[in-house]
């Protein structure tokens, strides 16, 4: 039943047992955090190993090149051959630099702005505006990379089968628009994966802007939490195919696999794209961390070694996940008072709550002493004009606290919305 429907004494005593509730969980003293999507301990333990590699006396990578030294820019054909394999790709397309795929993004379009592409007819930053598409709710480190560059951030819907094609499509008519982000599978903080056809029209679209790019961050492409993979396809041949080669910038990285501050990020392009960012690259550097490169190439020794470490992931988050769904159905359920995503795989849960009343929850969650990210923070610029979202991210406590802290969230949720129906009655 909606909380709207109950009779004005049900909603009295429902009104009044959430406020008990509500103080009886200030008084607990809480210093709880599900702000950010961050590997616990337990998974980070998966990957010590790598603390010993590449070992002592081989330093050398499949070619016989010590990675010790300077030089090779691409990275070493170790892990780039490994990554590509499980991403299904071809190697050729595939660099591999240091710890941070958003430091490649931040290069790439810091490159763009300044020099532009290698399909643009000036720099971005020669441009009178320069507009990107942004799905939301969305990755909030996205959306402050175009906001630091001074860039007008579109907004288009996220539906369960990802961005709204239709609104998409109409976009890029515009030559102002030059790019849009994407998390294409697991995204970030829906966990929605793009429907095949979602990805194909991406591929084929026509633009107005000769260099309009798609910067396809597949951080989660193999962050499962089942015993299956999603589908996850090539879409750099898929763009090329339908005659747009140089559509995709594309996105991965072991940061959330193995140690999450020394992990490897890797970018994948047609030939075109690469050479026009190694154009700029080795001018910026000498070469990434080869050494770190081989010792996670040992670490995982083939794909199917890195899936076995995947699963162990699944095992520590799958359960995290599950609490936060479960108490979200008991305690919100009823009430009609809240929607949330239900992924099976990637870092976060999507909570969407009654208008208006997000930032009421985040308030009312502070106080109890529970740390959640900022309503709105999912929003270019962190506004969330209907104020209704709000991200969740469980992997980084204990078990025991997230289901703690979830519980106190839809005391936080109820109250909030008991809140805003009393406002609206008078």
């Amino acid at each position: 039943m909606s909380l709207k429907q109950l009779a004005p004494d049900q909603f009295a005593e429902l009104a009044q047992r959430t406020r008990a509730q509500y103080e009886e969980l200030k008084a607990r003293n809480l210093n709880l955090d599900l702000t950010r999507g961050k590997p616990s301990s337990e998974q980070l333990d998966f990957s010590n190993a790598l603390l010993s590699l590449p070992g002592t006396g081989d330093y050398t990578d499949n070619t016989g090149a010590d990675v010790r030294n300077y030089g090779n820019l691409a990275g070493i054909a170790d892990i780039r051959e490994l990554w590509a394999e499980a991403l299904g790709i071809d190697p050729a397309h595939l660099i591999a630099g240091d710890s941070s795929s958003l430091n490649i993004m931040f290069d790439l379009i810091s490159y763009a702005y300044i020099w532009g592409t290698n399909d643009s007819p000036k720099p971005w930053k020669d441009e009178e505006k320069v507009k990107w598409i942004c799905p939301v709710p969305g990755y909030d480190r996205h959306f402050s990379i175009t906001e630091h560059f001074g860039f007008e951030m579109v907004q288009v819907p996220m539906t369960p089968q990802g961005p709204d094609m239709d609104a998409v499509e109409e976009l890029v008519k515009d030559p102002q628009i030059k790019g849009m982000w994407t998390v294409p599978i697991y995204g970030n903080p829906t966990g929605i994966s793009f429907a095949p056809e979602v990805v194909d029209k991406l591929a084929a679209m026509d633009t107005a802007a000769e260099d309009f790019r798609i910067v396809w961050d597949n951080a989660y492409a193999i962050h499962t939490l089942t015993d299956a993979q999603a589908d996850n396809p090539d879409v750099i041949a898929l763009a090329d195919k339908h005659g747009h080669p140089n559509r995709f910038w594309y996105m991965s990285s072991s940061s959330k696999i193995t140690h999450a501050g020394s992990g490897v990020a890797f970018f994948a392009s047609s030939k075109d794209n690469l050479a026009w960012y190694t154009s700029h690259a080795s001018i910026r550097g000498i070469g990434p961390n080869k050494e770190n490169q081989l010792a996670h190439a040992r670490l995982l020794g083939d794909v199917q070694g890195l899936h076995d470490l995947m699963q162990k992931h699944a095992s520590s988050l799958a359960p995290k996940f599950d609490a936060v769904i479960a108490i979200l159905r008991e305690r919100l359920g009823a009430y009609d008072v809240a929607e949330w995503t239900e992924p099976k795989g990637g870092y976060f849960i999507s909570l969407d709550v009654t208008d208006g009343s997000a930032t009421r929850v985040w308030e009312l969650a502070k106080e109890a002493g529970i740390a959640l990210t900022k309503a709105g923070a999912s929003f270019p610029h962190g506004v969330d004009e209907t104020d209704t979202n709000i991200r969740l991210a469980p992997s980084l406590p204990p078990l025991e606290e997230v289901r703690t802290a979830m519980d106190g969230v839809a005391t936080c949720v109820l109250l909030a919305c008991v809140e805003a129906t009393e406002n609206n009655a008078g």
